[in-house]
């Protein structure tokens, strides 16, 4: 699979400050978000990658890690300790170039270090009773499924002991020509997992005991689902608050009145007072996000947005005239 270039996705240099990496991420998602483009397949996949190259870039030490490594940038840290301990020595190619792991330390990666594992070193894992590896999965849903909570079904290949050599690495004494030593084989499963209302772009959701099988009897890892949240065309969130814009007429701003006010949970009516300035900010509590793995709801905060009439019928002009007159 070729390598992600998360510069070329957004279309910025590789040296785009914050600022230039925050408005071409913003450009991209208006134009391809699901909501302006429904059904199109195309589109939406390319609001992932859009989207998967905003939260690396947007993030400075991500980025950091992303120019040396590439798609291998989750696993910086792994790669630096296993340098700095020294040892026998491999290599491998990703986008930031070629890298090199310690083979003595390759377990400390995870389910890449026992994949790596097996292609360097091959041979016998041992007998000795190990729990698998946990696994990451990124699931990405839109804020009304975080908002509800939501379901999917994913597909995944995880290591499974080999049914050929039962886990040993050797059959008769002579190494597996199935999983050539390892001991593990990789199959593709599929899996329904839940997500909880109130997740947020970051959260990781547990799912026990669904990550790669154990050694030797040992238990299964854990798979954890590493969630991103669309942007949404009408609100905007901050932690478990909402913001959004309400249009108010001219005469309802003046003279008061009620006005509808979407939610995530339907619309609600809200009282606006007479002499409501344009700008003035409401707060509806408990109108917001769940918050995740705990009661209660954030605010929904939502701005008046004063609507001028475009035209004037002679009636009208001549009652702000009128208005004017009288120094209003």
């Amino acid at each position: 699979m070729a390598a992600k270039d998360y510069y070329q996705i957004l279309g910025v240099k590789r040296d785009a400050s914050q600022k230039e990496i925050r408005q071409a991420y913003r450009r991209l998602a208006r134009r391809y978000h699901p909501d302006v483009n429904p059904g199109d397949k195309a589109a939406e996949a390319r609001f992932k990658e859009i989207n998967e190259a905003h939260e690396v870039l947007s993030d400075p030490e991500k980025r950091k890690k992303y120019d040396r490594y590439g798609d291998q940038w989750q696993y910086a840290d792994q790669i630096e300790e296993a340098r700095r301990r020294g040892g026998a020595r491999g290599f491998a190619y990703g986008p930031g170039g070629m890298f090199d792991f310690d083979l003595g330390d390759l377990r400390d990666l995870g389910g890449l270090g026992t994949i790596f594992e097996g292609l360097f070193r091959g041979g016998r894992r041992g007998t000795t009773r190990r729990r698998g590896a946990d696994m990451q999965y990124a699931v990405d849903v839109t804020l009304e499924e975080a908002f509800h909570g939501t379901a999917r079904t994913i597909q995944l290949s995880a290591e499974e002991p080999c049914s050929t050599c039962g886990g040993s690495g050797q059959v008769a004494g002579a190494i597996c020509h199935v999983c050539e030593g390892s001991g593990v084989t990789l199959r593709a499963r599929r899996l329904e997992v839940k997500i909880p209302p109130g997740v947020h772009t970051g959260s990781k959701v547990r799912v026990a005991g669904e990550g790669s099988a154990g050694m030797a009897g040992g238990p299964r890892g854990d798979l954890y689902l590493v969630v991103s949240v669309r942007p949404h065309p009408q609100f905007e969130r901050r932690g478990d608050d909402l913001h959004t814009e309400i249009q108010v007429s001219l005469t309802e701003a003046v003279l008061g009145g009620e006005v509808e006010v979407p939610t995530l949970d339907g619309r609600v009516m809200l009282k606006v007072p007479a002499l409501t300035q344009n700008g003035k900010v409401f707060r509806l509590a408990g109108k917001g996000m769940p918050h995740l793995n705990g009661s209660g709801m954030g605010d929904l905060y939502a701005r008046v947005s004063v609507n001028l009439p475009e035209k004037l019928s002679e009636k009208e002009q001549k009652l702000f005239e009128e208005l004017r007159a009288a120094g209003v």
